[in-house]
Parts: C-alpha cells; sequence; structure tokens
C-alpha cells in the first residue's frame, strides 16, 4: 500500500488510527495546525483522535508512521491519555480553518482578489524532516444563484493573506510569542524564557505542547526545570517526564522533593519510568548518573546498511549516532555481553551487505556506570570521542555518556544563564587622580 505525502485533511476526518501493531487506537476527528503568516511555514502539530469510549487524545505528527488511502499507522502504540485542549497558537482544522473567511492573491485567481472566500479543506504535504507542513488550500470562489455547483479552487499557501499565529484576524501575546519559538533551537528559547517574569514563563510553558515544551525544560537551569514541572497540572507534568531524555528526567526529578518525584513516577508510563528510575540510583557525580539508557545498539549480525538506516534516525541526537555499539542479545539495557563499537565513519567505508560484527573496534576502553566526572572527560579528550559506552563490572552495557551531557554538569551551575560569551568584568570607572 503506497504511504501518501500529500493529503487533505478532510480526508483524514473519520480515519482508523491503529499501533504498529495494527491494532484500532481510534479515529480522526481533526486537526491540530500551527498557523504563521504565509510568508513562514505553518505546521500541523498532530492529530485528535477519538477513543472507543469517546475520549479525544492528541497524537503528535511525529508520532505518524504512514499516512495510507485506508488508515494512518503510528510509530508507536504509546500514547497520551490526556483530553484534548488547543492551546494558545493551535488552531483546528475542521473547527477553525474550514468555513472561514480569507482574501487570496494567486495571480492565476485574480477574479478572485479584493473578494472573501470560504475555506473548503487544506492540504498537508510531508517535509524531508518528517514534518507535516500546510501547502494548499481549497476554497470555495462566489456562491453562485439558483443552486448552481460553486467553483472549488486551489491555493498555494503563498498566496494566502491576513494570516497571524492566533488564525485569521488578532492573535494574542502569549500565541505570538510561541509563533516566534518556531525556527529556534530548544537552547535559544530556553533563554528567552529565562528572561521573562515567572507568570509569563508559566503562561507560555502551558500553551506549548509536551513534546516541545520537554526539549526546553531540558534546556533550562535546575532551578527553572523545577519550577515549571511544579507549575503545571500533575497529569501534564507526568506527561512533559515521558517526552524528555532519562537522564535529563532522572536530574530534574532529583531536584524536587521526594513525595513529589515518587508521584510523578507512579503516574509516568511504567515503560518510560524504568530507565528513569534506574538512573537515580546512581551517585549525581558519576558518569551512570550521567548517561542516556537509549544509546544506538545493535546485534553483530546487523548490516552496515540496516546500521546506517538506523543512525539516519533525526530523533536520534546527533552525539549518540556517532557509536553504534555492538551487544549480544538483548539489545535493551542492560543488554547481553558488550562485544565493541563502530563508529560512523568506520560505516560509511564499508560495503552496505558487511556485517558490523566484523568491523568492530573492541579496543576502545569502556566507562563503568561508578567512574567520576573527571574520568570521562580524560575518556573524550584521549580519544577524540562526543559518545562513549558505560558498563556494568559484568561487562553488560548499560547505556552511553554524550559528551555535552558531561559539560553540562561540569559548568559552572549558572552557566546557562550567563549565556555563550558572558561579559568580561568590567574596568572600576574612575579612579584616584578623578
Amino acid at each position: 500500500m503506497s504511504t501518501s505525502t500529500r493529503v487533505y485533511a478532510g480526508r483524514l476526518n473519520g480515519m482508523i488510527v491503529r499501533g504498529p501493531d495494527a491494532e484500532p487506537i481510534g479515529r480522526v476527528r481533526d486537526v491540530v495546525v500551527s498557523l504563521r503568516p504565509t510568508s513562514l511555514l505553518s505546521r500541523a502539530l498532530g492529530l485528535v483522535v477519538e477513543l472507543t469510549n469517546k475520549r479525544r487524545i492528541f497524537v503528535p505528527m511525529l508520532r505518524v508512521a504512514n499516512i495510507d488511502p485506508s488508515d494512518i499507522t503510528l510509530v508507536s502504540g504509546s500514547v497520551s491519555m490526556r483530553q484534548f485542549k488547543p492551546r494558545a497558537g493551535e488552531s483546528t482544522v475542521m473547527h477553525d480553518l474550514i468555513g472561514a473567511k480569507i482574501q487570496v492573491n494567486d495571480p492565476e485567481l485574480e477574479h478572485l482578489h479584493g473578494r472573501p472566500v470560504e475555506i473548503a479543506d487544506v492540504e498537508l504535504e510531508r517535509t524531508r524532516t518528517r514534518d507535516w507542513v500546510i501547502s494548499r488550500l481549497a476554497v470555495f470562489g462566489e456562491r453562485p444563484k439558483f443552486g448552481r455547483r460553486t467553483d472549488l479552487h486551489v491555493v498555494p499557501w503563498s498566496h494566502v493573506l491576513g494570516v497571524t499565529a492566533g488564525g485569521f484576524g488578532d492573535a494574542d501575546a502569549t500565541a505570538e510569542i510561541i509563533a516566534s519559538f518556531d525556527d529556534m533551537r530548544p537552547a535559544d528559547i530556553a533563554t528567552v524564557m529565562h528572561e521573562m517574569s515567572m507568570l509569563q514563563r508559566h503562561q507560555v510553558a502551558e500553551e506549548l505542547d509536551d513534546e516541545r515544551l520537554a526539549d526546553i525544560i531540558q534546556e533550562m537551569p535546575d532551578d527553572h526545570q523545577a519550577e515549571i514541572i511544579e507549575s503545571l497540572d500533575i497529569e501534564r507534568a507526568a506527561d512533559v517526564l515521558e517526552e524528555m531524555d532519562p537522564d535529563d528526567a532522572a536530574d530534574l526529578l532529583g531536584e524536587l522533593p521526594d513525595a513529589k518525584a515518587d508521584v510523578l513516577l507512579e503516574l509516568m508510563d511504567p515503560e518510560e519510568s524504568a530507565p528513569v528510575r534506574r538512573l537515580m540510583t546512581f551517585s549525581p557525580d558519576t558518569v551512570g548518573a550521567l548517561m542516556t539508557p537509549e544509546p544506538l545498539i545493535l546485534t553483530p549480525q546487523t548490516t552496515v546498511a540496516e546500521a546506517l538506516a538506523m543512525a539516519r534516525n533525526p530523533e536520534l541526537p546527533t552525539s549518540l549516532s556517532s557509536l553504534i555499539f555492538v551487544v549480544r542479545p538483548p539489545t535493551a539495557t542492560p543488554t547481553g555481553k558488550y562485544l565493541g563499537c563502530v563508529h560512523l565513519q568506520k560505516l560509511l567505508r564499508e560495503p552496505p551487505s558487511s556485517l558490523i560484527g566484523g568491523i568492530l573496534d573492541p579496543d576502545l576502553p569502556p566507562l563503568y556506570a561508578d567512574d567520576s566526572q573527571e574520568t570521562a572527560a580524560r575518556f573524550f579528550a584521549m580519544y577524540n570521542l562526543v559518545c562513549g559506552p558505560v558498563l556494568d563490572d559484568d561487562k553488560h552495557l548499560l547505556g552511553a555518556v554524550a559528551v555535552d551531557d558531561l559539560l553540562d554538569h561540569m559548568l559552572p551551575e549558572d552557566w546557562r544563564e550567563t549565556g555563550l560569551r558572558p561579559e568580561s568584568p568590567k574596568s572600576p570607572v574612575g579612579g584616584a587622580h578623578d
């Protein structure tokens, strides 16, 4: 069955949504979009899916693996069961856009210039980065008299007028702030939010989607991370923690009162909370507390072509994609016996059909969970790596530590607040001869 890369949102309405095991989860009832001025890309954020019990939940578009003519398949069956509620800066296609009046300036449709036209449907297109963006609108022309059929026209999104972050019309301040984040890195957004008042920071956090908020929180100072998580309702806080990298979630929970951390761990999905609980057992100043339990782990029977395909995963941080760890089954951490690693550069030089078990670097010394941060720093400096394996005493792979996580812990606590280039101390003004 062919997979669609262009689809009208109206056609998705009512389609069955299935998990990766093909079991039905529910049906699509709407598409959530983030509208921006038409000179910029407006993205589809996710689907509103109605479950069999009539509860409506939000499923991010990045969780969509395929859109086929008959149904939609997700990459994971794990979805948040929290009731869907639109946030500032978000619009829904069926509820907000279809039927709305707009203006167009398409040179091929001059007879529609200066007239209000009505949106009939919204075309979405999948980009190379796996985002879905609004590409065109289907609009009704002038309504004819005597029941004749209304003309339907297709207009490129770049020729639609009057769009703001809040939809078609005026946008509120929070929606405009969130829209301004669209092309920014999470670390830069965290810096902007650091300068906000506490109230404004909480308002913005409340309106961001869970995945985006998780990415931003990970780049914030520890006190702001804890402040924002405690400002959210308890169920949403657990959902945001699930979206965070396990090592960052463990660090954040360590900043909270024990009772609050225990409740959040209980509310998290067991598969998401298990690695976080393991990381919280390590001393904060050891490699074990810094590592991620989800690096790129494969068996020796994997081909070079398969390994490269796994390394291309856009959700895998660059540092973690630089090194492939090879183990005996099981591949979930803690794994079977650790055999060695393969550098990404090595994979690029080998025939695609070769097995990675035959091109291992078995001599790279590993790190151990109870090693100090200084030991890890020496490891990266000595071997010119950005990622390294972390083993237990029985040679099982527990995870990997990345140099960015190490630097995060070794720099001064206020390094995020002082920025990339902190100002040098200024010379005293005036002097003894003034």
